[in-house]
């Protein structure tokens, strides 16, 4: 079908890259309304997180609500790990060896602890709480993500952006942003993509987009104005939060249908509530995502495959980082049977 999606669901051992040794492929439609006289659908669909162990016997665990089968992307925002608080100390923290990337951006945000950053742009940066890392993959690039031995708890969310078919093979890139907060009602808010309550980000992307982080304060509620033109997504990371009425627990994603012109969000705990609300309009294309490649087919991510197993220029080459590179896993000998996503509410 013309609108059809395909994407691949994978379970990975870090948050920055997924090295399971066989991923697979999963087709699922493109962004789906319900059908003329069907019901509307409730004003909030709750997106359950799915563990994802990292790996070995101190294993850290990751919480995915993006991709999904029935919302494989909210806007252009096509992947969402959410992970700790975590002690590093008992986990052994992130190290994360150079690892390859095609047609997406990646999006770091921390809680809490810092993760030093390599790529094959040469930038050698910190990621730290409240500030934005953004490293577009475009044709290829490859980096390295390893906690620092000054950190005690890790604690962040690890987001990809899919690039749209006209910049999908822009050249590498890396922005850094530290977004000043502002107060608004109960909450104080960091916009570091987009623009959302008079606050805006200056990072340039390639669709419109919103990334912002809002903390509410205890027994407190914020009223948002929204874009009608995005669909919106509320990853809470701590707190009973309510979302237009509806209860959102840690770690699940509240999600909202493009049209919705503002929005609630209410703290029912005793405790500081954070989140961050992600956006953008229905991203309408399709494409294949697998391991850490995204395309528009099959034969796209498996030449991309091939050329970072024989360590072709495409992606470059880390400097720094002590060990070697990530082996991509295999393949599968043929495609998968296409599977349907439902349409409008899973």
């Amino acid at each position: 079908m013309a609108d059809e999606r395909t994407i691949a669901f994978r379970e990975v051992i870090s948050p920055m890259s997924n090295t399971e040794p066989a991923p697979s492929l999963l087709r699922c439609h493109g962004a789906a309304h319900p059908a003329d006289g069907a019901p509307s659908p409730a004003p909030v669909e709750v997106l359950t997180a799915r563990d994802v162990p990292l790996g070995g016997l101190r294993a850290m665990t990751v919480r995915r609500t993006l991709p999904q089968r029935a919302r494989p992307s909210i806007g252009a925002w096509c992947f969402a790990d959410h992970y700790g608080p975590d002690d590093v100390a008992r986990t052994g923290g992130m190290d994360v060896a150079p690892h390859p990337h095609t047609g997406l951006q990646t999006a770091s945000w921390l809680f809490s602890g810092e993760i030093e950053h390599r790529d094959s742009l040469g930038i050698h940066a910190l990621v730290r709480p409240g500030e934005l890392n953004l490293m577009t993959g475009g044709h290829g690039i490859c980096h390295s993500e390893v906690s620092t031995s000054r950190t005690t708890v890790l604690h962040g969310v690890q987001l990809w952006i899919v690039l749209p078919e006209e910049r999908r093979d822009a050249p590498r890139a890396f922005r850094h942003y530290a977004p000043a907060p502002f107060d608004l009602d109960d909450a104080s808010i960091r916009v570091f993509l987009g623009s959302l309550a008079g606050g805006s980000s200056p990072v340039e992307t390639f669709t419109p987009l919103l990334g912002a982080e809002i903390v509410v304060a205890p027994r407190g509620r914020v009223r948002l104005e929204l874009d009608r033109d995005f669909e919106h997504g509320l990853l809470v990371d701590s707190g009973m939060v309510t979302m237009a009425g509806t209860a959102v627990p840690p770690s699940a994603l509240g999600y909202l249908e493009p049209g919705v012109p503002t929005v609630e969000l209410v703290n029912d705990s005793d405790r500081a509530a954070r989140m961050l609300l992600l956006g953008g309009p229905p991203f309408e294309e399709e494409f294949v995502m697998w391991w850490n490649f995204i395309g528009r087919s099959h034969e796209e991510v498996a030449q991309a495959r091939e050329e970072w197993m024989r360590e072709s220029p495409r992606f470059g080459s880390v400097e720094g980082y002590p060990g070697s590179r990530l082996d991509a896993p295999v393949l599968p000998s043929a495609r998968l049977r296409p599977r349907g996503r439902a349409i409008g509410r899973s």
